[in-house]
């Protein structure tokens, strides 16, 4: 597994290994022995599977404390732009973000740690989306910030006319009011 610092803190870029042969790959998404070695106190619970269509925006998402989510992102199928906020106060890359593309066909995944909003659109027809949390999913815990909040200056990859954002994401609040 290659492990590679993004400019926020905490934060990943994760490429598994990828064993070729003429029969096609086998890639090992993730080892629970090799992660705890390298993320020491990130154990993963619960694994979701996202499909959406082209122009699909998902986020920006957090879970407050005492119940915030730590992510492992990784695209199964399709291409994603991939966003993420950090939101920790006493971080020295507080309100930074950091954006890359996440494809099956380069197999890199974003480790996305708790105090951090997240968020994709897609870029492809289609993509399935897989990510581990290592906390369960409060209700009550939920946060968010509307992907168009223009403090953010968000570039989706994605045309305006193009976009699908579900009404909830539209309905969370602007970062200057949250």
């Amino acid at each position: 597994m290659n492990v590679t610092p993004t400019p926020l803190n905490d934060c990943f870029l994760v490429t598994p290994p990828w064993y070729p042969d003429d029969r096609g790959g086998l890639m090992v998404t993730f080892n629970a022995e090799v992660w705890a070695k390298t993320f020491p106190g990130h154990t993963f619970i619960q694994d979701n599977l996202v499909y959406s269509k082209h122009g699909v925006i998902r986020g920006m998402h957090f879970q407050k404390a005492p119940h915030a989510q730590g992510k492992l992102v990784s695209v199964v199928q399709g291409r994603i732009k991939d966003i993420v906020i950090d939101l920790r106060p006493e971080s020295s890359t507080y309100l930074k973000t950091f954006e890359c593309e996440l494809s099956a066909e380069n197999k890199q995944q974003l480790f996305v740690p708790k105090g951090f909003a997240h968020g994709y659109a897609v870029l492809s027809k289609e993509a399935v989306v897989l990510y581990k949390v290592d906390a369960p999913y409060f209700p009550e815990s939920e946060g968010g910030i509307v992907p168009t909040d223009p403090f953010f200056e968000f570039d989706w990859g994605v045309p305006i006319e193009d976009q699908i954002i579900h009404q909830r994401d539209l309905n969370w609040p602007l970062w200057k009011q949250a």
